[in-house]
């Protein structure tokens, strides 16, 4: 069978790893073989625990699981990764599923569950789902982290002000609620603008949200 690749998938898979875990040597060579044909890197182990002894990847990554796996299953191992903070797409796959299974699984952020025997492009379909759902996750963290850094290094005051300008309030009630002048509140606006890199207001309220800065309750009481 003919695998289709979208016209990109070769630069979508740069760095991209997946992670399979099956206790089959023989279903982790033909997953092996089949990601390595479109690009992709693979790391195969026989559990979840051999996993967990491994470094993750630092790129993009998803994670092809079997549900039923010595010692621990598939499920309770993706509740594991849940609780241990590690956020990694999952793809289930299993000779045994049923209804109820897979409806858990979806339930707790599952890409996919496919039955085996699977059609190679089904498990490519879903996996190119899940380095996308992984990518857009790292780019929200990452700029997440930009903004947190941008507003670090804001001196306190600045910090002050655009907390109570992205909260809706005029200079002329800033100045009041600091004990400061209107032209000393337009300054550190500025920059405040200039530092955190943002070209309106509105692009200020939305970095104030993505941060979850709120003004404090008294906020505009003059």
């Amino acid at each position: 069978m003919t695998r289709r690749t979208p016209p990109d998938a070769a630069a979508r898979n740069e760095a991209a790893t997946v992670l399979v875990v099956d206790d089959d040597a023989s279903v982790r060579d033909a997953l092996d073989s089949l990601f390595r044909s479109v690009g992709l890197r693979v790391a195969a182990f026989a559990s979840a625990r051999d996993l967990l002894q491994a470094r993750l990847p630092e790129g993009a990554s998803c994670l092809v699981l079997d549900v039923r796996l010595p010692g621990v299953s598939g499920l309770d191992f993706q509740a594991e990764l849940a609780r241990a903070d590690i956020h990694l797409p999952v793809i289930f796959m299993t000779g045994h599923g049923d209804i109820p299974m897979s409806v858990k699984a979806m339930k707790a952020g599952a890409v996919d569950f496919l039955t085996k025997p699977f059609r190679d492009q089904d498990m490519l379909d879903a996996v190119t789902a899940a380095l996308e759902r992984d990518r857009r996750r790292r780019d929200g963290e990452q700029a997440q982290s930009q903004l947190r850094t941008l507003f670090d290094a804001l001196t306190a005051r600045e910090r002050e002000v655009m907390t109570l300008v992205t909260a809706g309030l005029m200079n002329k009630q800033i100045a009041a609620e600091l004990g400061l002048s209107e032209i000393t509140v337009k300054i550190h606006r500025g920059h405040v603008m200039r530092k955190m890199g943002a070209r309106s207001l509105a692009d200020l309220v939305r970095m104030a949200e993505a941060l979850g800065i709120r003004a404090k309750a008294s906020a505009g009481k003059t």
